[in-house]
């Protein structure tokens, strides 16, 4: 590959015109019959230069100018003819009989439009008794050939690429934005644009056009396909005129073979034609396609990126933000807020839109203001808006007043359902339905339907109704507004059953169908990582989360479960510090969002992290008002089961038998209720008994099992492992820690099973302190320093506690270590919880 820059072009030839080249070098005097076609900028004037000078160093005669007779030059001198569709008819003719006579030496380039027939004529001879040579666009490859000869560019292939993909390997284009890109002293990054310079370059070819090519560019600068039929009225020409304008566009070097402008380009014509004519061309363009019914979205996006869409009529603006709604609601809300800026009545669409792309300040400031200014009919979707809103907020009680005012089928259901999440179902009638029965209108009633089988019906048919709740949704649910997603609550169904299997599948349907749109994507991460964590991945759970809330302002029900997991995943890697950290943020979100149905799941969670950090207290008025709600219900067993699986983990932190045998009793109070109220029933009731010194390895092992089989993965292996550091009998320990281990994903034949022998897992409260720390992943030198202690104090707490637990190695002791510090209350002088007194 032969890399030279020289006058017009960058030269960067492929072997044919090399090979041709160097055979000029090696025979000047040979015969030459040469045609070279490309269109402008694609190097035939450089290519021709590059000829002349080869043939000047060997001493050989050029001529550049068409002659106008067969005698005008010498026999034997070579003529080097360029842009022969620009020359009379006569020159042609005169360059015709000189190729047919072979007196000279010749090469002539052209474009491949226009083609007069004397042209045409002088082709044909050239093919005959010649040769041709087409001139192509740069490849990916020689883009990259041309730029690692450039100062201080280098080889970059992300240079490269950007290079390429704005010109689309058009010679003099690339010459030129190279150029421009090495005086901005591209050392790192890549621009996202082309410099000014560069783009200004292409005026005098646009100016050069035609009226008619050049608005045919502005057309299809919009970046959006353009049928003939679309063209003819925009251009006032037949099919056949369009394919000459379009040919001479792309013989001038502005239009790829597809037919479409290179970015740069589209970027000179939005830039540099005239105002009035780009206006003129896309309120003609936006007309067309809104009266055939085409999609205008792909037109206002190019304007807007070319930041012109202030050219665009209002009437396109308000469409393509319907366009939009479902896939990018907040490109929906600006496009509504300019089409309402230009005089269009899209005040309303601008709140759906901002709600749904989460911007819940601007939906609930647009809403307001209309329920006093609106029409009557905009004034209920101004309700829904606001009602959703401040579902999202907690403002659960104006949100339902909101809902019923609205009136509609929808509505009602909406009301119901957030009536039911805070315990204050009413009678209200159901509304005669005066819009069609549509998909939307069908999830909301089963939506209603589910919750209420939530509390007073079985969770087979509860989970049932929500799953195809959401099933509804699934096909266009991306621009519906929703108080709460029928797959979060189907999951949330789901995880009370321990049914997480279901719970997941449901969360990534809804997450690829998008059902409630941004608005409820952080809802849906956030129950999945919910599931994760219960499941015991701990790190998927983290890294979920991670995604839910990155660079996303959460709204109080979200942010009250963020809390939850973050303080779950704390407490469940023994991570006393995150603990620490993460608890007054939390006990905030619990503050921001009133109780409700909903939210009892992370409420639980904080309970037990409380407790752990012996700030249980401050959580107390919560948790009675959690049990007011459910009284209030009539205890649902479903919503209640995992409220109180989690207060007898909170009970049993505290160091409170009665409170855990309060939550106990309840539990088995409802263990018919379901298969997973049975097995928390029996795994509660076991948990008890080992607290009270009693272990019986086959029952925890059963117990255990049966928790993991439910979806509480990491409180069966906490069970186990539990049980093992109560028991006295070595045997039985072994087993229960190798269930341990297995429940938690673990090989037991991984892992070398401590000495024989009776093991003592007390800590003393200094080993209790280092253990915390090493488990923590901090250095000796970083626990002596907190603990003022040295290092090789520290060193030797550690031998001693490895020994003591007849540790085989560091990953035996970590792994023990955080079975005993997930129970604080297991100290030196702990003793076994009493017997329950007999009633």
């Amino acid at each position: 590959m032969m890399t030279s820059a020289v006058a017009d072009s960058p030269l960067v030839l492929d072997a044919e015109p090399t090979d041709l080249l160097d055979a000029i070098t090696a025979d000047p005097a040979a015969p030459l019959t040469l045609g070279v076609i490309g269109p402008g900028g694609h190097g035939r004037t450089t290519y021709l230069q590059e000829m002349a000078g080869r043939y000047a160093r060997a001493g050989v005669t050029v001529h550049t100018e068409a002659p106008a007779t067969d005698d005008a030059y010498a026999p034997d001198t070579v003529l080097l003819i360029d842009d022969a569709h620009l020359l009379d008819e006569a020159r042609l003719r005169t360059l015709r009989r000189l190729v047919t006579d072979r007196r000279h030496r010749i090469a002539i380039s052209y474009r491949p439009w226009p083609r007069p027939a004397a042209l045409i004529e002088l082709t044909d001879t050239l093919r005959r008794e010649g040769r041709q040579l087409l001139l192509t666009p740069f490849t990916r490859a020689r883009t990259a050939a041309y730029l690692a000869a450039v100062p201080r560019l280098g080889r970059r292939p992300d240079l490269v690429d950007f290079v390429h993909s704005q010109t689309g390997g058009v010679p003099r284009h690339v010459g030129w934005l190279v150029d421009g890109l090495r005086e901005q002293e591209t050392a790192t990054g890549v621009p996202t644009e082309p410099p000014r310079q560069v783009v200004l370059h292409l005026g005098p070819d646009l100016e050069h056009l035609p009226s008619d090519v050049r608005r045919l560019l502005i057309a299809l600068a919009a970046g959006v396909p353009l049928p003939t039929e679309a063209l003819r009225p925009l251009l006032n020409r037949e099919p056949a005129e369009i394919d000459d304008l379009v040919a001479e566009a792309r013989a001038a070097g502005l239009l790829g073979a597809d037919g479409r402008p290179t970015p740069l380009v589209r970027r000179a014509v939005t830039a540099l034609s005239p105002a009035a004519d780009r206006t003129a061309v896309w309120h003609l363009l936006s007309d067309l396609a809104l009266n055939r019914g085409a999609p205008v979205l792909p037109l206002v996006r190019s304007l807007l990126a070319a930041g012109v869409a202030g050219d665009c009529p209002a009437a396109t603006l308000e469409a393509a933000a319907e366009e939009a709604l479902g896939g990018e609601p907040a490109l929906a809300a600006h496009l509504f807020a300019a089409a309402g800026a230009a005089g269009r009545p899209t005040g309303v669409r601008q709140a759906v839109a901002a709600a749904l792309a989460g911007d819940l300040d601007l939906a609930l400031r647009l809403a307001d203001r209309l329920l006093t200014t609106a029409p009557p009919d905009a004034r209920a979707e101004a309700a829904l808006v606001a009602a959703t809103a401040l579902a999202h907020r907690g403002q659960t009680d104006r949100s339902v007043e909101l809902y019923r005012w609205s009136g509609g089928v929808s509505a009602h259901a909406f009301a119901a359902v957030g009536a039911l999440a805070t315990a204050r179902p009413s009678d209200h009638p159901e509304p005669v339905p005066d819009s069609p029965p549509t998909l939307q209108a069908g999830a909301a009633r089963l939506m209603a339907d589910g919750v209420r089988e939530t509390v007073h019906g079985t969770p087979s048919a509860a989970l049932s109704t929500l799953v195809q709740a959401a099933a509804l949704l699934e096909p266009d649910g991306r621009a519906v507004l929703l108080p709460d997603s029928p797959a979060a609550l189907a999951a949330l169904t789901a995880v009370h059953c321990g049914e997480l299997d279901i719970a997941e599948r449901v969360l990534d349907r809804a997450l690829a169908s998008g059902i409630g749109g941004p608005l409820l994507t952080a809802r849906h991460r956030l129950l999945r990582a919910w599931i994760l964590m219960a499941r015991g991945r701990i790190a998927a759970a983290g890294e979920q989360l991670a995604e839910a809330t990155t660079g996303v302002g959460l709204e109080s029900r979200d942010l009250l479960f963020a809390a939850g997991l973050t303080m779950g995943i704390a407490r469940r890697t023994s991570d006393l510090g995150a603990l620490q950290r993460g608890w007054v943020p939390a006990l905030e979100a619990v503050v921001r969002h009133p109780v409700d149905l909903f939210t009892l799941l992370p409420l639980g969670e904080l309970a037990i992290a409380g407790a752990r950090l012996g700030d249980l207290s401050r959580l107390q008025p919560y948790l009675r008002a959690a049990h007011e709600l459910l009284g209030r219900l009539d205890d649902p067993p479903l919503w209640r089961t995992p409220l109180h699986w989690s207060g007898l983990h909170a009970a049993i932190l505290s160091d409170d038998p009665v409170a855990a045998d309060g939550h106990v009793s309840a539990l088995l109070a409802v263990a018919g209720h379901s298969r997973y109220a049975a097995v928390v029933a029996a795994a509660a009731e076991c948990w008890l008994e080992v607290l009270r010194g009693t272990v019986d390895p086959v029952r925890v092992e059963a117990a255990a099992r049966g928790l993991h089989d439910t979806g509480l993965c990491w409180d069966g292996a906490r069970l186990a492992g539990q049980a093992a550091i109560r028991t006295a009998d070595r045997r039985a320990m072994t087993a229960l820690l190798d269930c341990a281990r297995a429940l938690q994903g673990r090989s037991a034949a991984e892992d070398r099973k401590p000495a024989a022998g009776t093991v003592s897992h007390r800590l003393s409260d200094r080993e209790r302190e280092v253990a915390e720390l090493v488990v923590a992943g901090l250095t000796y030198r970083e626990i002596g320093d907190r603990l003022f202690i040295s290092a090789k104090t520290v060193e030797h707490h550690v031998a001693r506690m490895r020994s003591r637990l007849n540790c085989a190695n560091r990953t035996d002791l970590l792994a023990l270590l955080r079975t005993i510090l997930a129970d604080p209350s297991y100290t030196t002088n702990g003793q076994p919880w009493p017997r329950r007194a007999a009633n």
